[in-house]
């Protein structure tokens, strides 16, 4: 396999915007300002040795009899906390999509020494002792270009490298700046078999090195519409070439489109046993919706056999949003706090059934609680704001099995109207929006007495028009064993 390291570089003329930075842009800025010079850009070469070729193979991380490739780092103690837990989220989403581990250095020979040098870059592929990943401070602590340069220790190049991409990409020499045309020379790479990939984090973007950035320095054929670089990290094909490239046995998709469909098996029939595949939903500044179309998981004690898990995150480091579930029937909407999820699915070698069919998409505001307790306010409550018009929010509130939740409202104001058609709040004792309402639907200023659910949920949708806001709702939850009820209602909290 072929290796080698680029960036993106050149200034817009005076009178024109630059277009929104991919992950390249931000390596060709930061690079540029710190002078930084480097083979295509961002490849530190190691005296004596290509960063070209690998006949031997021995420039890729060895595996271990587990299956798992194990990379070990260093972190320089330039890094701030924040820093630290930017690139350790980073490297989690390899653990979570591959079989690659970036795992602590104890006394390994031959590591990746994490520092803030100047300028984003990395040396390529396994080199043999100390070698250098540099994510400076000073711009480079960006999900997408610390997974760009990691991805180059691993021994991945830039994609419009590729000694096919003629086929996919149009090179417009006559627009590069003068000096730079060496970034844009074909490898001769392996290509592992696999689809060239424009919505890599290795490929430049369409205006890497231009002198003019009205016109492009790649063009995407057949179409010019394709979109290429982009920021927000390891692509699906990027996953798949990575887990072919090191010979993994981890079954796992990004799904990076706004909405999207997806299940546990490709048709009809019923999923495999020994099944263990992971869904990473990664969209773009909004929260991510999840919604269960059809749920048919074997059904155990306790889910031991077959289930799923959803995480409120990118990694099975991140809470729970639903734990271990099995069974028929429906599975409650789930609502992220940030801009990913990543659901797991688990089977044994017993018997299975037709399994699950998901939907996803974007939504601005809503949210999943699985805490003991915690508060559920509308949005921009605690930023003293009002809600804003169009809201369609969700809140589901889920407890343990045998437990029931409590909600009690400190402030409530909603534009009133007659049958709060405008706006409106309405209560479910379930954790489904089919689920039966707790009293009326709610607007104005009403006061709403503390609601207890008769189940182990309750929801929450709120709903705005165009206009005349209000200042919204706060409201506060506990979980409560239903063994502890008495004849008079009150409740136990579990801590």
């Amino acid at each position: 396999m072929t290796l080698v390291l680029f960036l993106v570089f050149g200034s817009p003329p005076p009178e024109s915007s630059p277009p929104p930075e991919d992950v390249f842009s931000t390596i060709e800025r930061v690079n540029r300002a710190r002078g930084k010079v480097l083979h295509q850009g961002d490849i530190a070469v190691k005296d004596g040795r290509s960063a070209i070729t690998c006949a031997t193979g021995n420039c890729f991380w060895p595996k271990a009899a587990d299956g798992l490739v194990s990379i070990p780092y260093t972190l320089d103690a330039q890094f701030t906390t924040d820093d630290q837990a930017e690139i350790l989220k980073a490297m989690l989403e390899f653990s979570t999509l591959t079989c690659v581990r970036f795992v602590p250095r104890t006394n390994e020979a031959d590591y990746v020494n994490i520092i803030s040098d100047i300028g984003c870059w990395s040396m390529l592929g396994r080199l043999g002792g100390p070698q250098y990943v540099s994510v400076d401070r000073e711009g480079c602590i960006l999900h997408g270009v610390i997974q760009h340069e990691l991805n180059h220790a691993i021994g991945f190049e830039h994609e419009h490298s590729r000694s096919d991409r003629d086929s996919y990409v149009k090179i417009l020499w006559e627009n590069i700046v003068p000096g730079y045309n060496a970034s844009f020379q074909k490898s001769d790479t392996n290509n592992l078999g696999l689809d060239y990939d424009y919505a890599s984090v290795m490929h430049y973007g369409k205006f890497a090195f231009a002198i003019n950035y009205f016109r492009p320095t790649i063009q995407p054929i057949p179409t010019t519409q394709i979109n290429i670089g982009q920021r927000l990290g390891l692509s699906n094909m990027d996953v798949a070439k990575i887990n072919k490239l090191y010979n993994c046995n981890v079954c796992s998709t990004i799904l990076s489109d706004d909405t999207g469909v997806f299940s546990s098996a490709s048709n009809s029939s019923n999923y495999p046993n020994n099944y263990n595949c992971s869904w990473l939903i990664r969209i773009t500044n909004r929260k991510v919706l999840l919604q269960f179309q059809a749920f048919d998981v074997q059904s155990s004690a306790g889910c031991s056999a077959d289930y799923i898990r959803v995480y409120d995150g990118a990694s099975r480091t991140f809470p729970l949003l639903l734990d271990r579930t099995c069974g028929a029937g429906q599975v409650p909407s789930l609502v992220s706090s940030g801009t990913t999820m990543l659901l797991e699915f688990i089977t044994d070698s017993s018997d299975t059934a037709t399994g699950f069919k998901a939907s996803y998409s974007p939504v601005e505001c809503g949210g999943t609680f699985t805490a003991a307790n915690g508060s559920v306010f509308s949005p921009g409550y605690d930023q003293r704001q009002q809600y804003p018009p169009y809201c369609d929010c969700t809140w589901t509130i889920l407890a343990p099995a045998g437990h029931r939740v409590q909600l009690t409202f400190s402030n409530f104001s909603l534009e009133a109207s007659s049958s709060c058609m405008y706006d409106s709040l309405k209560i479910r004792d379930g954790m489904f929006s089919s689920s039966p309402l707790i009293g009326i639907v709610h607007c104005g200023s009403a006061t709403i007495k503390p609601v207890t659910s008769t189940g182990n949920g309750l929801l929450l949708q709120l709903l705005s028009d165009a206009e005349v806001e209000s200042t919204g709702f706060w409201a506060n939850y506990s979980i409560f064993s239903a063994e502890s009820v008495n004849k008079d209602e009150n409740y136990r909290e579990i801590l």
